[in-house]
């Protein structure tokens, strides 16, 4: 239209070029305008870019226009577009070895210098440049490259760190709360009853809260301590029954090794939940743990009733299985064995994992 009304002239015999131009153009001048609240946001980074730009047009121009061998304005404007890229993609790698980085540049750019500008006219220089090659200053790259490598791999290495952190950290947050209230509610029926097991029941309670909330938040604890907490649990459920259960721990160990705490709790949960609970009488939990040459091993059996056996899979032995593949990997064994009315786990941890 504008070709047609004279504003504008189109070669005839060029107008897919005049177009393509065109298009170009509209490209860029369109897209800031559609990305303005972008462009906004990342005002500085895109301040950045036009400097590097201009940066980099006036190295050419300059080389253009003064038409000298190796031209020391040049490359010192050169040298400052290419670290201004680096700094701009990986500035946290920049300001953590900027130390080394000049370390190495700044004398080999000092004796770029002098060689360049007094070592006795440009004839001399050109001689000296063949046993001084540019490619010198491209020599450090692959070491710092390395460097940066294997600060992504450390980075990567402390985010999956972290992540299993918290992961841990979450999964300990899962333990099952059923216990407390239980607890809570007989608390309330001995204190109706003015029952003098109340105090203990309430002593009991609080030193197990205590552990669950600042001992479980530690990666390891001593096993003398793990023991006290299970001995708890079991006192507190005693109070609880009125029919005939049969419960005993023995423990044979070394009291000061140590290990993830709040691990054997999870199966032991489930020994009076799944066993005593599901029974009417008769109902027993034998529960053992004692140590070998390299392995700590705890070890529950109980009676259930067949006919009881919920079919949905609770989250504490999922929790378990997760906790024991992230603090001890290939380093721990738990094994399951169900026969009629017969459950018997055993969780062996290797020692000082």
């Amino acid at each position: 239209m504008l070709d047609y009304f004279g504003v504008i002239n189109i070669p005839e015999d060029e107008p897919l070029e005049v177009i393509l131009i065109t298009l170009f153009w509209w490209w860029v001048i369109a897209l800031p305008i559609h990305n303005y609240n972008y462009l906004k946001r990342k005002g500085a980074t895109i301040l950045k870019v036009i400097v590097l730009i201009v940066v980099f047009i006036v190295a050419l121009g300059v080389d253009t226009l003064m038409d000298m061998p190796d031209n020391p304005v040049t490359f010192i404007l050169l040298m400052g577009f290419w670290i201004g890229v680096v700094y701009l993609l990986i500035p946290t790698f920049i300001n953590k070895y900027w130390k080394l980085i000049a370390l190495i540049y700044i004398p080999l750019f000092i004796y770029f210098l002098y060689l360049r500008l007094f070592s006795g006219g440009l004839e001399a220089y050109l001689e000296i440049k063949k046993e001084f090659p540019f490619y010198v200053f491209f020599l450090p790259i692959p070491v710092l490259f390395f460097v940066w490598v294997y600060e992504q791999w450390k980075w990567f290495r402390n985010l999956k760190a972290e992540k299993s952190k918290t992961e841990l950290s979450l999964l300990r947050t899962q333990i099952n709360p059923h216990f407390f209230f239980n607890t809570l509610n007989n608390l309330y029926a001995l204190t109706v009853k003015q029952s003098e097991k109340a105090p203990e029941v309430i002593l009991k309670l609080s030193d197990m809260m205590r552990y669950t909330i600042y001992e479980g938040e530690k990666d390891m604890v001593k096993i003398k301590d793990e023991i006290e907490y299970l001995n708890n649990y079991i006192e507190l459920h005693k109070i609880r029954y009125k029919k005939s259960v049969e419960i005993t721990f023995n423990h044979d160990v070394d009291t000061s090794l140590t290990i993830a705490p709040l691990l054997y709790i999870i199966l032991l949960e489930n020994a009076f939940k799944h066993g005593i609970e599901t029974l009417a009488e008769n109902a027993f939990v034998h529960i053992n743990l004692n140590e070998e040459t390299d392995f700590i091993i705890f070890s529950i059996e109980n009676n259930f009733d067949p006919n009881e056996i919920s079919l949905s899979k609770g989250i504490g032995l999922q929790n378990l299985k997760r906790r024991l593949s992230l603090l001890y990997k290939n380093k721990h064994e738990l094994k399951v064995d169900v026969s009629n009315n017969l459950y018997i786990t055993t969780l062996k941890i290797a020692k000082h994992a």
